[in-house]
């Protein structure tokens, strides 16, 4: 489950962002972009906590999908400070995003076999 903390910390730095970044009050779309996509993405990392949502992380995807083609497509050139962060960003979302939450635990046809007994 340690793809999804690293989400849930990846979210709260975008809802952060547009006070590190000094993001101007007037630039109210990067101000909702940041913070809505933030919330997402914490929203879907912790429910893939719960069994029953497993995986909300996917939409976590979705989110980093869209940060991406944000930054890419709204910045000029060269990209602001905010742009490039939403970009990079996205980025790591979709890295960690494609990461299943048992990826530590072993195969599921081996987890019911019990151990050998040591060699003496």
């Amino acid at each position: 489950m340690w793809p999804r903390v690293v989400e849930f910390m990846l979210g709260c730095w975008l809802v952060l962002s547009p006070f590190i970044f000094r993001h101007d009050l007037s630039e109210t779309l990067l101000w909702k972009n940041d913070i809505y996509s933030g919330t997402l993405v914490i929203v879907y990392s912790l429910a893939s906590f719960s069994h029953r949502y497993r995986h909300a992380h996917l939409g976590t995807a979705l989110v980093a999908l869209w940060l991406i083609g944000f930054g890419y497509l709204t910045a000029g050139h060269p990209a602001p400070a905010a742009q490039q962060n939403d970009f990079a960003i996205g980025v790591l979302l979709l890295m960690f995003a494609i990461i299943p939450n048992e990826a530590t635990l072993p195969p599921p046809s081996w987890r019911g076999v019990p151990p050998e007994e040591p060699f003496l």
